[in-house]
């Protein structure tokens, strides 16, 4: 087979991927009941400070505003979790971080939001639950009130990036759009410590979830994670 007619197939491929990924036909929560877990219960695959995270009774939560990180880096993948907000939480999901120690502007991240707080919903959509953190708003309010578990799958390939919250596809962004660290590309401004275009960041990182940030605690439970090769998508 020409080279060509490789390329051609492979832009083929990741064309409909993309546009399954940014389909609401995607929008139902995969069965991750057999997938791996991204943490081993005791986090001997993970990098983090020592009395920070720990697991109990399946949960995982942290007692200070630290993040805990996979020791490996991770490319096109599905991830699969619940969490738990407690009134006032602000955390998130971390993806496509090359720099753990200044993760802020070498990452993307994933707003994990207690939106019925006064103190969050007064702010930007772009940080909303579910939102791209300062990019991207999510198309809907999806989050549940506080002490009540959600589940989110949050889908990486390559530079596309889709979220599902409760059963809704309420995010999907397209890294290379944002070419820009100032302005997204509907004009709204992006924070200034978010001061890497994500047009730029590689599509391959560590993998994090941030702690008991704002003084709010926040939970996660059955965290999964599948592969994806080339042309694959979550089942």
């Amino acid at each position: 087979m020409k080279r060509t007619t490789v390329s051609l197939l492979a832009m083929c491929l990741t064309l409909a991927l993309t546009n399954s990924l940014f389909s609401d036909a995607g929008s139902a929560h995969p069965d991750s009941s057999k997938w791996p877990s991204l943490f081993a219960p005791d986090l001997a695959n993970a990098i983090y400070p020592k009395g920070v995270w720990s697991f109990k009774d399946g949960v995982l939560t942290a007692i200070k505003d630290e993040c805990i990180w996979t020791r490996k880096q991770y490319e096109n993948f599905v991830l699969d979790l619940e969490f738990k907000n407690a009134p006032g939480t602000n955390s998130g999901v971390i993806v496509y971080c090359s720099d753990i120690n200044n993760w802020i502007p070498n990452s993307v991240e994933i707003q994990i939001c207690d939106d019925f707080s006064p103190r969050w919903a007064s702010k930007p959509p772009t940080w909303h639950c579910a939102a791209i953190f300062g990019h991207l708003a999510p198309k809907r309010k999806a989050v549940k009130k506080p002490g009540q578990w959600n589940r989110m799958t949050i889908t990486c390939y390559g530079p596309i990036i889709t979220v599902v919250l409760n059963g809704e596809q309420v995010t999907a962004m397209d890294l290379r759009k944002w070419t820009s660290a100032k302005n997204n590309p509907d004009g709204s401004p992006i924070p200034p410590w978010l001061s890497r275009p994500k047009a730029e960041l590689p599509t391959r990182g560590h993998i994090g979830l941030q702690g008991k940030h704002a003084g709010a605690p926040i939970y996660f439970r059955n965290v999964k994670i599948k592969l994806l090769g080339k042309g694959q998508r979550a089942e």
